[in-house]
């Protein structure tokens, strides 16, 4: 079962500044203090999942139980159809340990530029989590929860 959302504290599961920023500017005007994971002094989890849902609650769940505050993470990537839905849940890594998004960029081009359907599109999957809770995730695939 879910609960309403009455905490006024919530941590962001991420390092990057900018997203932070910009969820720190979605909540402000609700009283919600937000505060990142890299503030806590907390690292970037092992994102070892086999889909944007599962890593989304790796990172959520990461945060939430290093801080003991609930916590919103998201996995995102883009997913281009000429290639197989690739770079996916591994976008991120296509950067290479620089996070070059360009690099990034040119090895999806590299590989449509013989394509005749170049089409693709961006995946983004938010993740709430409370320490000491079950996510709606893992209620479903304990069979507890038809919710998806």
């Amino acid at each position: 079962m879910s609960r309403p959302f009455t905490e006024d504290r919530l941590v962001i599961a991420t390092h990057n500044s900018g997203k932070l920023r910009e969820i720190r500017d979605l909540l402000t005007p609700f009283g919600v203090a937000v505060s990142s994971a890299g503030d806590h002094g907390l690292p970037e989890p092992v994102e070892d999942g086999n889909s944007f849902v599962a890593n989304a609650l790796i990172k959520s769940r990461a945060a939430a139980r290093g801080t003991r505050l609930p916590a919103l993470a998201d996995d995102s990537g883009l997913a281009v159809d000429a290639l197989a839905g690739r770079p996916g849940i591994h976008s991120a890594r296509w950067a290479g340990p620089n996070k070059d998004f360009g690099l990034a960029m040119k090895k999806v081009w590299d590989g449509i530029k013989d394509q005749t359907d170049p089409r693709a599109h961006f995946v983004c999957v938010p993740c709430a989590y409370r320490s000491g809770e079950r996510s709606v995730m893992e209620r479903t695939r304990l069979g507890r929860s038809s919710a998806a």
